[in-house]
């Protein structure tokens, strides 16, 4: 009981499998969330000493609530909430379905924002300062047109970090966004041209293009940075957003541009 808890959902792959082995390797015990059951299974067979896994439909409001209610009959406390699951639709909103649109803001929000309230009275009952980190992206006000329910999902993240860090900051608790960039996972290598050819190569190129640190980042530098968020160093953070993206939301052009003006320079 003494171990901290923290629950990471979507954790089944990329920047959220990434994340709660970091926890682990600093001795959390984990709840792990997702609906791919055998590869949340594969991720963490080896852990489940450490590890609770949970698999189900996060647009279940009631699944979202046994999470919780699992992870204190299981250890008695919560100690950080990641809200790292979502899911998307690539289209514009000219052809946007409004089952998409629901589904995205019931994943990518309605359930990190109940989640949060529950994480968060069963923090204030205990006594525990607590951490919730809310996985947000850069897309939140860089935006390419393409994916309109996600980008309003990780705007109203956003600002539902700003909320819970202002509610429950007397308790303790803290609240803060991490918006990456370009992270190699498997949700940027679902890009497709409309005769259903791949173009994910082509698209995160440009956009290595466009970022000083000219590459992609890696969701263990993400899961570490979320390690860190949660660790007393960083006790005076919250009610912020951290990017995470190799300086990409502060560039103007690509450095292709930039060698034809200084050829020299860059």
């Amino acid at each position: 009981m003494s171990k901290p808890v923290a629950i990471i959902t979507g954790a089944s792959r990329g920047i959220g499998k990434a994340i709660a082995n970091e926890l682990l390797a600093k001795d959390y015990h984990i709840v792990v969330v997702s609906n791919e059951k055998e590869e949340l299974e594969d991720a963490f067979a080896g852990q489940l000493h450490s590890a609770l896994v949970i698999y189900g439909d996060l647009t279940d409001l009631s699944f979202a609530q046994t999470v919780v209610t699992q992870t204190l009959d299981r250890w008695g406390r919560i100690d950080v909430l990641v809200n790292n699951a979502a899911w998307r639709a690539l289209e514009t909103i000219r052809n946007l379905e409004l089952e998409h649109w629901e589904k995205t803001l019931k994943i990518c929000l309605t359930v990190p924002a109940f989640l949060a309230k529950w994480v968060a009275a069963a923090m204030e009952e205990r006594n525990i300062a607590g951490t919730i980190i809310n996985i947000s992206s850069i897309m939140s006000d860089r935006v390419a047109g393409s994916s309109a329910a996600y980008v309003v999902a990780k705007g109203g993240l956003l600002s539902l970090t700003y909320e819970l860090a202002t509610l429950y900051g007397p308790s303790g608790i803290r609240a803060v966004a991490v918006s990456p960039g370009n992270i190699h996972t498997q949700l940027s290598q679902d890009f497709a041209d409309p005769d259903g050819i791949n173009i994910s190569d082509q698209l995160v190129a440009h956009v290595e293009g466009l970022t000083p640190l000219r590459r992609s980042g890696e969701a263990k530098e993400v899961a570490q940075l979320v390690v860190w968020l949660c660790d007393p160093a960083a006790s005076f953070i919250t009610g912020t957003n951290i990017v995470i993206d190799g300086g990409l939301t502060k560039n103007l052009n690509s450095y292709q541009m930039k060698k034809l003006q200084f050829p020299d320079q860059f």
